[in-house]
């Protein structure tokens, strides 16, 4: 088995799909989180100013997910397969939501009337919501497995998705993201719109603290394969303490007002999360609640070698370039929003 760096490429691949979901997380996080509060806001300005927010970025943030996406096709087919066999439903609902989402962000002002900025409010604002509880659902089904055969096809019926665990995770990922979001708008806002958001922020991180809570507790409880690896390895607790050390340090910044360190904070607790779950799971991707022996981990799931160290060259290529580009959008956008006749 080939190696780079002492690690075989199917493992570098699945720490650059992790990479590329977890930038995916913390960019559109922020902009699902901000259409989550979007109907709490009243006033027509208010909304204006939380879209303009977002305008800049927010379609560019959704390219992660098409690349991470691409990327598991690439690398990881078998699991790409399962994944869309057992969540097809939810994965369609995902892609509905995303199209009704773009429309209503570039519909909204193209008329004066009232009636037809609410109606794209609503479609912004509920599609927002469904996307982060669908992403958490996925999430929550890769965490508690799947019926597999032995020859690692899906077996399960096509409404297994719908089980509390998926639920409670996909509650936690929109809690987190409506914390993320709440904090950016911080940043983009000033005068009673920002202290508004202040008080949006404040009741979105006690949202995300319950909920995160009980769902740590539900997985020690009764998923006891997600923390095995850390009981054996005690070192590796540095991870979810990092992970703790940072969400505790949100509401004292925010506190603060330093919202800029209370963003980063945000950013760092939702890497640490990622990151505990691709510890958790690795080197399986999707547990088989069946028989261990079908488990889909990275070798037995992965592309040919020379089609992994290929693509792991243009990976090293491609995504310095887009963060890159990342970095260069977000620093032309800095500051906070003023209206002006360019603007949604």
């Amino acid at each position: 088995m080939e190696t780079f760096l002492g690690i075989d490429y199917a493992t570098w691949w699945f720490m650059v799909v992790g990479a590329l979901f977890s930038g995916y997380a913390i960019l559109d996080g922020f902009d699902l989180g901000a259409g989550a509060w979007h109907l709490f806001l009243k006033k027509e300005e208010s909304r204006r100013i939380a879209l303009n927010a977002i305008g800049p970025v927010w379609d560019g943030n959704e390219v992660w997910l098409v690349i991470g996406g691409g990327a598991l096709f690439a690398g990881f087919p078998i699991v790409y397969a399962n994944m869309f066999s057992a969540m097809y439903i939810p994965f369609m609902l995902f892609l509905a939501a995303l199209i009704f989402r773009a429309v209503a962000i570039e519909f909204r002002s193209k008329e004066p009337m009232q009636w037809w900025r609410k109606m794209w409010d609503i479609s912004y604002s509920v599609s927002s919501i469904l996307l982060a509880l669908l992403l958490g659902i996925v999430l929550g089904n890769i965490l508690l497995g799947m019926p597999l055969s032995k020859d690692l096809q899906y077996t399960g019926s096509w409404l297994s998705f719908l089980n509390p665990y998926a639920i409670m995770v996909g509650v936690t990922t929109l809690a987190a993201f409506m914390m993320h979001g709440a904090i950016y708008l911080g940043l983009k806002t000033h005068g009673k719109l920002f202290h508004q958001v202040t008080l949006f922020t404040k009741r979105a991180i006690t949202f995300f603290i319950v909920s995160f809570s009980l769902v740590t507790i539900y997985t020690l409880i009764y998923i006891p394969q997600l923390t095995d690896k850390f009981k054996a390895n005690q070192w590796m607790f540095i991870i979810p303490t990092i992970a703790f050390l940072a969400i505790a340090n949100i509401p004292r910044l925010v506190s603060k007002r330093k919202f800029l360190f209370a963003f980063l904070f945000s950013a760092l607790s939702l890497a640490m999360m990622l990151i505990i779950v691709a510890v958790e799971l690795y080197p399986v991707i999707i547990f088989s609640t069946d028989n261990p022996e079908n488990h889909i981990t990275v070798y037995n799931a992965a592309a040919s070698t020379k089609t992994l160290g290929i693509m792991l060259t243009m990976a090293a290529i491609g995504v310095p370039l887009i963060a890159t580009y990342t970095y260069f959008v977000y620093k032309t956008f800095w500051g906070k929003v003023e209206l002006d006749e360019h603007s949604y």
